[in-house]
């Protein structure tokens, strides 16, 4: 058999595995990254999502996530705020290319898809790379970017797969005794998300045929509390798609979820009823609303052996995987704002003997902010709040991932990269979103490279080292501190990150850096279409704007929804008063019924 040379082998090109092989590939590493399928980005493209979650503030697009969104502008010259459930829709062909170029970019970084992990290769404790079908690679690090955690079980590697009760970690939504619920659902459950077209009105789009074991009772109501037109608009795309990805009485589907992890055979029968689960929802869709929704045929390439392609994913959305028992654990608590405050105090560790740095130090690697948020078909439940208004909309409050989240305890060479991270099932509900995922994954596949650099184990790596790498990459630099008010191209950006890293007992609690009164950024639109629309300001409350627009056929409503991303607008937004007149220029969501401001004309 063929055996591959590396210093940094990724096994998975889902979003924590694509990153964290570009970042390791951009720091010099000599890198190999193996994925099952032809696309690259998992979550964010072969698996459909292509309506991201979470870090949408200016300040949060950092690193790899940045780039992304930066390069989708300039290659979807429709914009990207069509769907309400997101501020970022776009076409997954797009994002799959995108990646696909990063990679062909790197010379230094090889990449082979069809191949699935086999075998773990070891040396006592020691991960030295991995066997698949037709060759292995040796690797000085290993990391698991699997959707499932695939390494974890061959490696044998200690992890976690369940819930846990309360008097294990103590998180305030953990159950107190086991519950039925635990017992249906071991895991959150996965989407196998398809993407419909909207053929016009009077179109009679071609059948969708009904699948094995169709019961149009699953979906009754799917609807029922948003309506149709917002179901529809949800996750709305260009070209007249729709990215069908339903939780309520939609294509979720857990029933006998444990199968994903007893066997091939079992996991591939999981996987043929949730892809037909998914056909019977867009059945019912079609044949319900109206027949001019039909399936979008040629959005994923079609491939041998795969329940997914044409207008399904490649693949289900995993919300949850096995989950490395690491160095540390993040809970429910690590992720929660502080009393009176709206950030998650920072992670601190304290370093052994013989350390170069600190003895109490941040190690903080990754920002996330969406709100704890889990799936199960038999409906929602009760998680402690983390959310908060902000420009003029609710969101998540943020938080930080550890370093020592991504490290095994005793097994050498090896790190995860993707929601295999050392989580509770709790916790996994905010750090389980895609763009925390390439957080996570640029801030492993950094790691690993620093560890060839320093010819050391993931375990000896000084966090400080790697969190200055993180802030200093020369192709996309990434925040390890939350800063609200922080956006990435302030000048005293890195300056600011800087110094909370080394006193991170001065980080505020409300999450707002002490920037000071700077030159306001006029950000110029990379979409064609900006409006520009004048009219008198309501603030029935704090952080809710809506504007009495003066000219209603501009947008067709006489009121909007003043919404933003941006710290300096937030700001300006908290200044007016209520019947101010302003004129406003923005992007009318036309989903959402909101206007992104970009400029505020008092």
């Amino acid at each position: 058999m063929h055996e591959f040379q590396a210093d940094v082998l990724v096994v998975g090109g889902g979003t924590g595995g694509t990153a964290a092989a570009l970042q390791a590939a951009r720091r010099g590493a000599n890198t190999i990254l193996i994925s099952e399928f032809p696309w690259l980005g998992g979550m964010l493209t072969s698996a459909g999502v292509a309506a991201p979650d979470g870090n949408e503030l200016l300040a949060f697009q950092t690193g790899i996530w940045g780039a992304f969104l930066r390069e989708l502008q300039q290659r979807q010259p429709e914009g990207l705020d069509h769907g309400w459930v997101s501020f970022f829709t776009y076409d997954p062909r797009v994002g799959a290319q995108i990646f696909a170029d990063w990679v062909a970019a790197l010379p230094n970084l090889k990449w082979i898809h069809g191949q699935v992990p086999l075998e773990v290769l070891k040396q006592g404790d020691r991960i030295t790379g991995v066997r698949f079908t037709e060759f292995a690679v040796r690797a000085h690090i290993t990391l698991d970017g699997t959707e499932l955690g695939d390494l974890l079980s061959l490696g044998e590697i200690p992890y976690r797969w369940g819930w846990e009760l309360q008097s294990e970690f103590g998180e305030p939504s953990a159950p107190v005794a086991p519950t039925p619920l635990m017992q249906r659902y071991p895991v959150q459950v996965p989407t196998w998300v398809v993407i419909m077209q909207d053929y016009g009105t009077g179109a009679i789009a071609p059948e969708i045929a009904t699948p094995p074991n169709y019961d149009e009772e699953r979906f009754a109501g799917a609807w029922e509390r948003h309506g149709v037109e917002a179901f529809l608009n949800y996750g709305r795309l260009p070209g007249n798609r729709l990215m069908i990805n339903w939780p309520i009485r939609g294509n979720d589907y857990g029933e006998g979820v444990q199968r994903l992890i007893e066997s091939r055979t079992a996991r591939e029968q999981f996987l043929q009823e949730a892809r037909w689960h998914s056909q019977g929802f867009a059945h019912f869709i079609q044949t319900q609303i109206d027949r001019r929704y039909g399936l979008a045929e040629d959005i994923f390439p079609l491939l041998p052996n795969c329940s997914g392609g044409g207008a399904y994913a490649l693949h289900p959305y995993y919300r949850e995987s096995r989950r490395l028992k690491g160095q540390q654990i993040l809970r429910e608590q690590d992720i929660l704002p502080i009393a009176g405050g709206c950030v998650a105090s920072l992670p601190m560790t304290v370093l052994g003997q013989g350390c170069t740095v600190a003895d109490n130090i941040c190690d903080a690697i990754a920002i996330g902010n969406y709100p704890n948020d889990h799936h199960y078909p038999s409906g929602d439940i009760d998680l402690k709040p983390k959310s908060m208004r902000w420009g003029g909309r609710w969101t998540g409050t943020p938080f930080t991932i550890p370093y020592r989240c991504l490290v095994p305890e005793t097994v050498e060479g090896f790190l995860v990269c993707e929601k295999n991270i050392s989580v509770s099932h709790i916790a996994n509900g905010a750090t389980r979103l895609q763009p925390v995922v390439l957080g996570i994954g640029q801030a492993a596949g950094m790691a690993a490279a620093l560890c060839v650099e320093q010819q050391c184990q993931p375990q000896e790596l000084g966090v400080r080292s790697l969190q200055e790498a993180m802030l200093t990459d020369t192709t996309a630099p990434a925040a390890v501190i939350p800063l609200l008010t922080l956006p990435p191209e302030h000048p005293n950006w890195l300056n600011w990150q800087r110094y909370y890293l080394e006193h991170p007992e001065e980080y505020p609690a409300n999450g707002n850096c002490p920037v000071g009164s700077v030159q306001v950024i006029v950000r110029s639109s990379t979409e064609k279409s900006l409006t520009r629309i004048a009219g008198c300001v309501e603030t029935p409350d704090e952080q809710n704007y809506t504007l009495l627009v003066e000219e209603p056929s501009l947008i067709g409503k006489h009121k909007v929804q003043l919404v933003t991303l941006d710290p300096e607008m937030n700001e300006r937004m908290k200044r007016l008063s209520p019947k101010q007149p302003i004129t406003v220029l923005g992007k009318y969501n036309q989903a959402g019924q909101w206007l992104l401001v970009n400029e505020i004309i008092d």
